[in-house]
């Protein structure tokens, strides 16, 4: 029990009472629930991977939005992370690529460009004409996209570098967000 409390400590959001009360669930289920829970975390593991290219999860490397053809591969938008790609595809108005970073900067946490997935964001950029910058309008989101902004004008001072629109509240995260709200963030979007 021990055991399984502190592994589920370990997930975000997760604390002692709560891990507690989700290992004494899983005791309290039956034996085949508690056999597909295990299940769908190996299976997880064994079947998903991260896009090379984009670092979105994914079953096929490239992932289906870096190899289809009716996308403008040529139109980058970053986000924090993959569970923000669904919130803009639901606009239905956006259709360039995707660059996930699986983060945002945080010096108070330890999380510094090193630990975001940028390495392969350049390479795909020198055939971009413009990069969106779709981080939430957090203290931390706007922090990485002032951070990407200023290193990629450096390396890249042709590159359109857009951000956008605070149609998204801030100090909100675009998970969230509804379509109406991120169709206007998207369009609104501004030379950052």
């Amino acid at each position: 029990m021990t055991r399984l409390i502190d592994e589920l400590r370990k997930l975000p959001g997760i604390g002692t009472k709560s891990a507690q009360r989700l290992a004494f669930h899983v005791l309290r289920s039956s034996e085949a629930d508690a056999r597909g829970l295990a299940e769908a975390i190996v299976r997880l593991r064994e079947r998903l991977m991260l896009c090379s290219t984009c670092n979105n999860i994914t079953d096929v490397d490239p992932c289906g939005y870096c190899t289809s053809p009716i996308r403008n591969q040529r139109l980058v938008c970053v986000v924090e992370e993959p569970t923000n790609i669904a919130t803009i595809e639901k606009t239905r108005g956006y259709t360039g690529v995707y660059h996930v970073l699986h983060g945002t900067l945080s010096p108070v946490n330890g999380v510094g460009p090193e630990q975001l997935r940028i390495g392969n964001l350049l390479a795909r950029l020198r055939t971009a004409d413009e990069l969106i910058l779709a981080t939430s309008p957090t203290t931390e989101g706007e922090a990485t996209a002032r951070y990407l902004a200023d290193e990629l004008r450096r390396s890249l001072p042709e590159l359109r570098i857009t951000r956008i629109a605070t149609g998204v509240p801030a100090g909100s995260d675009i998970e969230y967000a509804d379509e109406v709200t991120m169709s206007r963030a998207m369009d609104g979007r501004r030379e950052f």
